[in-house]
C-alpha cells in the first residue's frame, strides 16, 4: 500500500483534498501530515495551497515543514494544487513574495483590457478572480493526463497564474482573457492551478492517475 502524505501547514483545503484522494484511490493510505517526519516518510506527497501567497508562504516557514516539503520534491512523485503549484517558482507579484525556487519563472496577476472597467461604460469585464469551470487544454502527454479527454472543464478559483521561464514546463493551458499555464510537469513533479478536488469525475481521476504514477 502507498502512503499519500498531504501537506497541511495551515493554508489549504486540506481536508476536501483527503476525501477525494480516499474516493479516487481507496487501496492507498492516504495521511494529513502536520510533521516533517510524517512528509518524509509517505511514498507520494500533495501540496495544496489556498488563498494569498505571502500568507501561504509564511505559514510554510512557520511550520517547520519548509526543508521536508523541498526534500520530498527532490526525492519523491510530488503535486501541486493552487497556490501550492504557483509557490514552487522563484516568485509572486502577489506582495513581491519569493517561493520555492524550484522552477524559474514569477506568479502574474490577471490584468490588462479584457479585466478593465472602462471609466464612461457599464459594460461587462472579467472578473478577477476567475473563478469557475474553464477548459483545460492539455500541450503534452503526461501519465497523469491518462482518460482525460483534450479541452475537459475543471474547477479554478485563482487571481494569480504561474508563468514559467522555460516553455517546456507547460503541460496544459487555459484562457480567461489570455491564455495561461494551468498545468506544469517536470520529472516527479506535477502541479495544477484548478482544482482537482473540485472538479468531479475529471479531478478524481488525476488524483487516482497520480497515485499510480511512477516517474
Amino acid at each position: 500500500m502507498t502512503r499519500i502524505a498531504i501537506v497541511d501547514y495551515g493554508m489549504g483545503n486540506f481536508h476536501s483534498v483527503a476525501r477525494a484522494l480516499q474516493a479516487a484511490a481507496p487501496d492507498q493510505d492516504i495521511r494529513i501530515a502536520r510533521q516533517a517526519a510524517d512528509i518524509l516518510a509517505a511514498d507520494r506527497i500533495v501540496f495544496p495551497g489556498q488563498g494569498a501567497m505571502p500568507d501561504c508562504m509564511r505559514t510554510l516557514d512557520m511550520s517547520g515543514l519548509r526543508e521536508a516539503v523541498l526534500q520530498a520534491a527532490r526525492e519523491k512523485p510530488l503535486m501541486g494544487v493552487c497556490v501550492g503549484e504557483q509557490m514552487l517558482f522563484d516568485g509572486s507579484d502577489e506582495g513581491d513574495t519569493p517561493g520555492l525556487g524550484l522552477f524559474p519563472g514569477r506568479v502574474r496577476r490577471f490584468q490588462g483590457p479584457a479585466f478593465e472597467q472602462p471609466a464612461d461604460s457599464r459594460a461587462g469585464r472579467l472578473k478577477v478572480p476567475h473563478m469557475g469551470w474553464n477548459t483545460v487544454t492539455q500541450t503534452r502527454a503526461h501519465p497523469l493526463w491518462e482518460g482525460i479527454a483534450q479541452d475537459t472543464p475543471f474547477y479554478f478559483v485563482h487571481s494569480y497564474y504561474a508563468q514559467p521561464d522555460d516553455p517546456a514546463l507547460t503541460a496544459a493551458t487555459s484562457n480567461y482573457g489570455q491564455p495561461f499555464c494551468c498545468a506544469i510537469a517536470a520529472d516527479n513533479i506535477f502541479a495544477v492551478q484548478f482544482h482537482p478536488e473540485k472538479s468531479t469525475t475529471p479531478g478524481l481521476r488525476i488524483y487516482r492517475n497520480f497515485s499510480r504514477w511512477q516517474p
